[in-house]
């Protein structure tokens, strides 16, 4: 099975990425990343728990774990008039959310910068992250995305990750408290993102 018909079932965990079509950005300026973030947080917050992202010019990773079936059910119920989901048809639901909130940043993208036509590839890559022992490599490998592609010289260089949130106490809609305990608090937080970042040779994901 191939990168692209993973299915997103209930109660797993899942690393999503996807880049822009060609040579194309989609993100130019703080404006977009601020409005991206929020359309990814409406969107993917209705069937999923995110636990990292990065947002960079022309691509972006997210961390999240689906949620139960009883939670998807009573999402889909709201946005279809009380209509119950079929629990075969969850990673379908699930699937078409996460489409929803690509197309409406691209309608707000285009209109923004006066384009016209896709934004982003047809397909979400995605991995079915099972062994909780890569949970926390996974998370600083998304977070040092942009210092492997050459963007920045450090992570926290980088402002459009969700690396800076957990520095701060501040109410997020990451799954904070239990990030930080898989590196055992704070402190094995960020030391783990310490560690040598290796350079890509290509800036393609």
């Amino acid at each position: 099975m191939n990168q692209y018909d993973i299915p997103f079932l209930p109660n797993e965990y899942y690393h999503v990425f996807n880049r822009a079509v060609g040579a194309e950005l989609i993100a130019l300026d703080d404006e977009n990343y601020r409005y991206f973030l929020e359309t990814i947080v409406e969107y993917f917050l209705r069937v999923a728990n995110i636990h990292c992202y990065n947002m960079l010019p022309n691509h972006f990773h997210i961390f999240l774990r689906i949620k139960d079936f009883k939670e998807l059910a009573n999402a889909h119920a709201k946005l279809h008039s009380g209509k119950q989901l079929i629990e075969p048809h969850a990673p379908e639901f699930v699937l078409q959310q996460f489409g929803n909130c690509f197309n409406s940043y691209t309608k707000s993208f285009n209109k923004y910068h006066h384009r016209k036509g896709r934004l982003f590839m047809e397909s979400l890559k995605r991995s079915l992250i099972q062994d909780d022992n890569y949970f926390t490599k996974i998370v600083h490998y998304i977070h040092a995305n942009p210092v492997q592609h050459g963007i920045c010289n450090s992570i926290g260089e980088w402002h459009h990750s969700s690396y800076h949130a957990y520095l701060n106490s501040h109410k997020s809609f990451l799954k904070k408290e239990e990030v930080l305990s898989w590196f055992g608090g704070l402190e094995g937080f960020i030391e783990f993102h310490k560690q040598p970042i290796a350079l890509k040779i290509t800036h393609e994901i």
